[in-house]
């Protein structure tokens, strides 16, 4: 039983150890890029990483939001969005599967799971396009 128990904390031991990117190490990995994301295996928005910090995001079906991010403390990547000057902050992790954001005060289940990623611009319409 407690060779059982120590196996099960060895393999939990790397989960817990995962470090947060820095905003230089995500700034590097991101910028030129337009990342999907989803939660739970369903589609939950696209986000274009401009030169100078800025980006571009819609959730899935949604208008596109220009905004910000900034590294509030290392680890911590925060976004402000023109529409809504809140900051939302997520601490990021890359993995071998793609980047995992996990939203400040939330929970694991709540994660956003990088499922692909472009070198095209976002694609937004305008309102009332084809009206």
């Amino acid at each position: 039983m407690r060779l059982a128990m120590v196996f099960g904390l060895c393999l939990a031991m790397p989960a817990l150890a995962e470090t947060p990117m820095t905003g230089a190490e995500f700034e590097a990995r991101v910028t030129g890029r337009t990342l999907s994301f989803a939660v739970d295996g369903a589609a939950y928005g696209k986000e274009q990483y401009l030169p100078g910090r800025r980006v571009v995001w819609a959730f899935s079906e949604g208008p596109c939001r220009e905004g910000v991010w900034y590294e509030q403390a290392p680890g911590q990547i925060c976004f402000t969005y023109d529409h809504d000057p809140t900051p939302q902050c997520w601490a990021f992790f890359d993995t071998d599967k793609g980047l995992r954001a996990q939203f400040e005060k939330s929970d694991r289940a709540l994660d956003l799971i990088e499922v692909g990623q472009s070198d095209q611009p976002l694609s937004c319409p305008g309102p009332d396009v084809g009206a």
